[in-house]
């Protein structure tokens, strides 16, 4: 059992700018693996290299142990791609604009129906099918593009801002969608700003800037890499301020923002570090009156791990 997808020492130069520079990583079949960066730090490069819409300046990307160079045809039947900006055609509906894609892809008689019956129902725009696509909400017309992108049942699907524009529902709904794929069996490569949504539905993450790969895992294996840091919220009874100078004085805490009683922060360390440190501070004659402690967040590791820098 091969990785799905995998990236070897990927580059891709454009003059003296190395959008994507020596990236390697490997997604599994069944996996949903989350691909971060700030803006312009190579995630769409490294994406359309592997929708086969861009060639590499060096190493290579396999989709299913094929090359995107050596193979791309193989590639393209294996691989579904869904851009974060993609066309619609306005003298379409939604039956018809599936059945194109379908067509596109080689799928004929049964099976091309058999395909736009799965697909409409598994978006759930089955109700939608006769309605012109000018007429569809931006989160209809992105469960139109996920649909495009799996008509000819890939087992490789690679998603560039799928959430993007997305209201609450919309978004949730589009994560189920994800979720139930990945339980079929398909390897998901999902880019996303949204990366609170990202951890709840990655099995692994990988961490770009300016081109370069700064860490692969599980955001508990990057967070390994680095000081272990806790967020920490707790409620002290008049002593909010006092409480806050106290806690600027130790080298272990950092970001603290007092609101009324309330006070949070982040404190490096263990959970046994968390509790010593309370100890502390009841020690010190501060009233807690509750005290949380929770490790940090894909957003935290994102904070710790990137610097800001675009090229």
């Amino acid at each position: 059992m091969h990785p799905m997808i995998q990236l070897r020492n990927l580059r891709r130069s454009f003059g003296r700018t190395r959008a994507v520079d020596d990236v390697s990583f490997e997604v599994d079949r069944g996996h949903v693996f989350g691909y971060i960066g700030p803006n312009g730090a190579g995630k769409t490069t490294s994406m359309r290299i592997l929708a086969t819409l861009d060639l590499p300046t060096a190493g290579d990307a396999l989709v299913d142990g094929f090359s995107v160079v050596d193979d791309p045809d193989r590639v393209r039947k294996r691989l579904g791609f869904m851009p974060d900006y993609f066309g619609t055609y306005p003298n379409m509906d939604v039956r018809e604009y599936l059945d194109f894609f379908g067509r596109s892809y080689g799928l004929m008689g049964a099976e091309r129906q058999r395909a736009l019956k799965y697909v409409m129902s598994f978006t759930r725009l089955d109700g939608l099918a006769d309605k012109p696509i000018m007429g569809l909400s931006k989160g209809m017309k992105q469960r139109l593009c996920l649909g495009r992108t799996m008509i000819h049942d890939p087992a490789v699907m690679v998603l560039d801002e799928p959430a993007a524009g997305l209201d609450p529902r919309a978004r949730i709904q589009l994560r189920d969608m994800i979720g139930q794929l990945a339980a079929d069996g398909k390897a998901m490569l999902i880019s996303s700003h949204i990366l609170t949504e990202l951890a709840e539905m990655c099995d692994r993450v990988a961490i770009i800037e300016q081109g370069k790969l700064l860490a692969v895992g599980t955001v508990d294996e990057i967070q390994r890499g680095q000081q272990p840091k806790r967020t920490i919220q707790l409620t002290v009874l008049d002593g909010a301020t006092g409480l806050g100078t106290w806690l600027s004085q130790r080298n272990d805490v950092s970001q603290i923002d007092i609101r009324q009683d309330v006070l949070r922060f982040v404190h490096e360390g263990t959970i046994e570090k968390d509790a010593e440190l309370l100890r502390e501070m009841v020690q010190a004659g501060f009233r807690i009156a509750s005290f949380g402690s929770q490790a940090i967040t894909l957003e935290d590791v994102f904070m710790q791990v990137t610097e800001g820098l675009v090229q």
